[in-house]
């Protein structure tokens, strides 16, 4: 729900987030009850237009006449897209700084029950198809925290290379809530752990701990959101940078219990946009028509027991817990 104090919208439940930026996603429009509450000008918004029509044609200043332009979308719907997630159920997960899961729910929106996101995916051809979503703060940031801030890591690139080096984390685990907990626990409190370190701890076991992380964070949205959808994940689409470590592919397939498939190229977002264009001026047939293009990419098959994986994701749980609600809330 939300409210308005001291001339502030403020957000109480993020099931109905989906009308907190002025736009209501069930009818397709600008919503005029926030329109009047805040004062925002009908006349100040643009049209509200399709994800996959010609908008336009570029300017002959750029050396582009006559280009349509004729795809829009939000960075991570245009990965779902870019995924061929056009099934309900199907979803993909961006790892960057942080990490974006969405999954495909379909022509009807699911009103969340575990705190994520129902969002628009795109509209083309008359039909509208949603998604949930949810974000994972700290991804690839972590790494970064581990090369800058304790300084164990030259470069980004060497942790795969550091995390193998030990055959697991030695009962080490790192919670990254260095700016809290995002989806789908919600902990502006909770602040970073690290948990479960020995005398025999190695700079080694902190990198394979933070690695980890990143897939222990993904696997609660999963979680989350297949409790919303009411089906089990199939596979789990993967894209963005970090999806070069083959060490956290493996680990995210071995945690979730299901197939992690990486595509030849991981820059789908940036493919997603150009596909809704290519449908909007006849490239493409339909999206059907995709999958001819995709190439086989890689798949990372789940190795480790799933008596293993619970054990592995109850430490995880108990680490998590210590992490929350930590920083004090009437601080000076």
């Amino acid at each position: 729900m939300w409210k308005l104090t001291a001339g502030k919208v403020h957000v109480t439940d993020v099931t109905n987030a989906s009308r907190t930026m002025l736009f209501d996603i069930h009818r397709g429009a600008w919503d005029d009850e926030l329109l009047a509450l805040l004062r925002v000008p009908r006349s100040m918004l643009p049209e509200v237009r399709s994800s996959s029509e010609v908008y336009a044609e570029a300017s002959a200043d750029l050396g582009l006449p006559g280009v349509p332009i004729a795809g829009i979308a939000g960075d991570q719907q245009a990965a779902l897209f870019g995924q061929l997630c056009f099934e309900p159920g199907s979803a993909k997960t961006t790892y960057g700084t942080g990490c974006f899961l969405l999954m495909n729910t379909g022509e009807a929106p699911i009103a969340s029950k575990n705190r994520l996101v129902s969002t628009v995916a795109w509209q083309r051809g008359g039909r509208t198809e949603y998604a949930l979503e949810g974000s994972v703060f700290m991804g690839g940031a972590v790494v970064q925290w581990l090369r800058d801030g304790l300084g164990i890591l030259e470069r980004s690139a060497d942790v795969s290379r550091l995390a193998a080096s030990v055959p697991d984390s030695g009962d080490v685990f790192l919670v990254p809530a260095f700016a809290g907990l995002g989806a789908p626990h919600w902990d502006s409190y909770a602040r970073g752990v690290l948990i479960g370190m020995t005398r025999g701890t190695t700079a080694a076991h902190v990198a394979r701990a933070a690695e980890e992380s990143i897939a222990y964070q993904v696997a609660d949205l999963l979680d989350a959101m297949q409790a919303d959808a009411g089906r089990a994940l199939p596979e789990l689409r993967v894209d963005g940078g970090a999806t070069a470590d083959e060490l956290l592919m493996q680990f995210q397939a071995d945690i979730l219990g299901v197939p992690v498939v990486r595509p030849d190229s991981t820059e789908v977002t940036a493919l997603g946009a150009a596909y809704l264009a290519g449908l909007a001026v006849g490239v493409y047939k339909s999206p059907a028509a995709l999958g001819e293009l995709r190439g086989k990419g890689k798949t990372f098959e789940p190795r480790m027991s799933r008596d293993r994986a619970a054990h592995l994701r109850a430490r995880w749980k108990k680490a998590l817990d210590r992490a929350r609600d930590w920083a004090e809330r009437d601080a000076p």
